[in-house]
């Protein structure tokens, strides 16, 4: 049933009712009685129990975007017909066109809400961090790489004030300031002095998150990593972890989905291996836990961390990341309806 009302939401998302005609077929076609999702709520009596929380979720929400979809219609068309008056020369001749949210902000959003649909609250800090909260809090040592200004921008001659290098340490001050359990997930805006190219960029956005709890497992990671990827790119998507390194988590891996642009074929954006690697993740290392004041003989926990501009290349079937910052209005104009 859920590939039913993805293909459903699909179709409805490519509707372009032009008419009030067009638009009464696509209340009646959709949004009535007899239509489409009132068939799939029908439908609905006869789903497992075990399935019900999720598909109820799915169908309630494909329910609410068809409607404010409808209602978005329902007034551009009025504002199109009552667009020019024979007495008021000041009115424009054609409605103003309503902008859109930027594609960033609109996987950002989606990110969020699938986390928050497993328990997941959002925590945010400060883009301008010192040196503890950055890389000493999470077990880098002095000679890393990452604290030399090949790679971090600092803010000033003294290494202690930089430019947060990733929402990482935002899991610090959630950990400093929250008791266990700790299920939080942590947007946000990093730097890194790196290159830009269609892969890579200066600034970008991350989603991370951090879950500390008794008797937390790698297995329950690759579970919560199994069911975003499913949620975000669909059910046919596949993953794959490996095994990685970073300072604040052992054991570590990366996760790699299927690549959506080239359907796994191969291209420029995946390096032509039919997966792109969209984050890091791995269970927290004790030294972390011990460092903001959690007892790791007591607690385990897992951290996770994704770029939101290669996830949204993967939704999106962008191919180039620098088209998320040079604000071409023919490339955001794609996403008015999104």
């Amino acid at each position: 049933m859920l590939d039913t009302i993805n293909t459903l939401r699909a179709e409805i998302l490519s509707s372009q009712p032009a008419s009030s005609e067009q638009l009464e077929e696509f209340r009646l076609l959709y949004l009535s009685k007899k239509g489409k999702i009132s068939a799939l709520f029908e439908a609905f009596k006869q789903v497992p129990t075990v399935q019900k929380k999720e598909i109820g979720g799915q169908l309630n929400a494909l329910k609410i975007m068809a409607t404010e979809r409808f209602e978005n219609f329902q007034q551009s068309l009025a504002l199109l017909e009552t667009s020019v008056v024979a007495d008021d020369l000041t009115k424009p001749s054609q409605p103003f066109l309503s902008g859109s949210r930027h594609p960033i902000s609109l996987v950002r959003k989606e990110i969020c809400d699938i986390f928050s649909r497993i328990g997941f609250t959002i925590y945010e800090g400060p883009e301008i961090e010192d040196d503890w909260h950055n890389f000493t809090g999470l077990n880098f040592p002095l000679n890393h790489p990452a604290r030399d200004m090949q790679d971090t921008f600092f803010i000033t001659s003294s290494p202690d004030i930089l430019l947060r290098t990733h929402t990482s340490s935002v899991q610090v001050r959630a950990m400093e300031t929250q008791k266990p359990p700790i299920r939080n997930i942590f947007p946000g805006r990093v730097f890194r002095n790196e290159a830009i190219s269609a892969r890579a960029h200066c600034i970008f956005h991350q989603v991370e998150g951090l879950y500390i709890d008794h008797n937390v497992s790698f297995a329950d990671l690759k579970q919560t990593l199994l069911f975003f990827a499913k949620e975000m790119f669909g059910e046919s998507t596949q993953i794959r972890l490996r095994p990685s390194f970073f300072p604040f988590t052992e054991p570590s891996a990366e996760l790699d989905v299927s690549c959506s642009i080239c359907g796994g074929k191969g291209c420029n954006v995946c390096k032509y291996t039919g997966f792109l690697e969209i984050l890091g993740c791995g269970m927290v290392d004790p030294n972390v836990l011990d460092a903001s004041g959690i007892d790791s003989k007591e607690y385990t926990g897992f951290a996770f961390g994704m770029g939101i501009e290669r996830t949204a290349m993967l939704k999106y079937q962008v191919n180039d990341l620098r088209l998320y910052f040079e604000n071409d209005i023919r490339f955001l104009h794609q996403f008015i309806s999104a």
